[in-house]
């Protein structure tokens, strides 16, 4: 019996990994589970796991660091938010990863794989994730806004959500909707990832903002927001952010 650790800083991720792990591998036995590298670090050195799940962006230790601490002949996936260039070149690789959010189909490959692929070389892998880290991109406090010749600061805890809108982002406050032009992955790329989240494709939202999530049939949630009437729509891809833990 294989045996396997997944890694990752927000805890419902790790969640939803580990449920839909025992369906589609029920052979698979789950060792453990860590939401900081050190703590990941700590337990595959005690449990000595075959596959480590491996998030690559995580708050002090990255997965990078991790990876190079993990027993040598562990196999590993990582799981990343990297752009579709960064993906082409993990798929001319022997590394596997899965993209965020993860999908059961891509999951299901995923798995396949590792049933039949031989560990990879720890050190090329490392090499080929460090040619992919983007630079960090310092925190966003507030923005800058136009408005006719005046250019407005609005604090990023005065936002209730953003929306994509074609070549612009709507940036929703309680009194006011401004605009602005830039793409909403560059725009997340500078978002807190503990204060805002992405519940769609076209739409971040301020975690505190949220009232409450309501799942329908098709697995999307309906968000009530406390200080605007607008009932955003997240979609199924996203609801590993409201499961329970």
């Amino acid at each position: 019996m294989q045996t396997a650790m997944v890694v990752d800083d927000e805890p419902n991720l790790v969640n939803y990994l580990v449920s839909k792990l025992g369906t589609l591998w029920p052979e698979l036995e789950i060792s453990g589970t860590a939401n900081s590298g050190l703590q990941a670090i700590g337990l595959a050195q005690s449990l000595k796991p075959d596959i480590v799940f491996l998030d690559i962006q995580m708050p002090g230790l990255n997965g990078l660091q991790v990876a190079e601490k993990l027993p040598i002949g562990t196999k590993i996936v990582f799981v990343t938010a990297f752009d579709q260039y960064a993906v082409e070149a993990f798929n001319e690789s022997a590394v596997d990863y899965l993209l965020k959010p993860v999908n059961d189909e891509r999951l299901s490959k995923t798995v396949q794989r590792l049933k039949q692929q031989a560990p990879v070389v720890r050190d090329e892998l490392v090499a080929l994730v460090k040619t992919l880290l983007p630079e960090k991109t310092p925190m966003l406090e507030w923005l800058r806004v136009g408005i006719e010749d005046t250019t407005e600061l609005v604090q990023l805890k005065d936002v209730i959500y953003f929306k994509a809108d074609l070549k612009y982002i709507d940036v929703v406050t309680i009194n006011k909707t401004y605009l602005i032009r830039q793409s909403l992955v560059e725009l997340e790329r500078q978002l807190d990832p503990n204060q805002f989240w992405r519940i769609n494709r076209g739409c971040i939202v301020r975690v505190d903002q949220i009232a409450q999530a309501k799942r329908d049939f098709r697995g999307r949630y309906a968000i009530s927001l406390y200080d605007h009437k607008q009932i955003l729509v997240g979609s199924q891809s996203y609801s590993y952010l409201f499961k329970k833990s």
